[in-house]
């Protein structure tokens, strides 16, 4: 039997992703599948995989990282996900609700191109780790928004150097299942500029969980007085906003090519 599996590629502030609609949740990716899918040399080119299902008459984010491991949540995931579902009909409201591994997300349609997603508030541990990078060292905050984060200030985001490899972090049984790791400078007091390696897929143009962490780390800097703050990424800003306990992270989303992922990939 032929195997069809359609995509759509999509991203959020340049992170971007493969989307899979498997409403009936038949499809399993093992982990070269998706490492081929999100290849940029020979693969369709990702920072990591989007699979649509439904559950229990609930939609489900499936998101898997580019070396095919299990992400916990991912924020702009969660944004082009959200668009997906409005775009092609599967949610007609501008406001609605789906899970993921973190728990439920809830998501509203502002505009063409313009998502916003509400989620819990990313949580400060309260343990500082040390992120070296390139012969620099930094000290970082251990934060969980949900997934695993250090967030470092740095004098210069160039002065790092390149991000080919990831930072090593100590301790590093601070985080057993690996760690995101943001590099930021301050614009302003409510604007700040950042760089980031996720751990599955390398450095990406954003992050969106990272961008919630930074915030996280900027608002208790500012003993709680910063509710609303713009975030800088390579790829685009986003807008992260302190509500009634919750983050909410706008920014904007856009909805590529579409095609056949090729059946030579799923021949064993």
């Amino acid at each position: 039997m032929s195997v069809v599996i359609n995509y759509t590629k999509g991203h959020g502030t340049k992170n971007d992703f493969v989307l899979i609609e498997d409403l009936n949740d038949e499809i399993v990716f093992t982990e070269k599948q998706i490492i081929q899918i999100c290849n940029r040399d020979n693969g369709i080119g990702a920072d990591g995989i989007l699979r649509i299902v439904k559950q229990n008459n609930d939609f489900f984010m499936d998101y898997k990282n580019a070396d095919g491991s299990i992400a916990e949540m991912c924020g702009n995931g969660a944004r082009v996900f959200a668009q997906y579902l409005f775009k092609n009909g599967l949610i007609n409201e501008k406001k609605f609700n789906f899970n993921t591994r973190a728990g439920q997300i809830s998501a509203e349609i502002h505009g063409p191109g313009n998502i916003s997603v509400t989620m819990d508030e990313a949580k400060l541990r309260g343990i500082i780790v040390e992120v070296s990078v390139n012969g620099h060292k930094f000290n970082a905050q251990a934060v969980d928004a949900p997934n695993p984060h250090a967030v470092a200030f740095v004098p210069d985001l160039g002065s790092i150097g390149d991000l080919k490899n990831a930072p090593s972090v100590s301790p590093s049984d601070v985080f057993p299942n690996g760690v995101n790791v943001e590099f930021v400078t301050k614009i302003t007091d409510d604007h700040v500029a950042m760089r980031v390696f996720e751990r599955g897929s390398g450095e990406t143009l954003s992050c969106g969980t990272g961008a919630c962490a930074v915030a996280a780390v900027i608002r208790e800097q500012s003993g709680k007085k910063i509710n609303s703050m713009q975030i800088d990424l390579p790829g685009g800003n986003l807008q992260i906003t302190f509500l009634n306990g919750k983050m909410i992270m706008r920014g904007p989303v856009v909805l590529e090519e579409t095609g056949t992922l090729p059946e030579k990939w799923f021949i064993n």
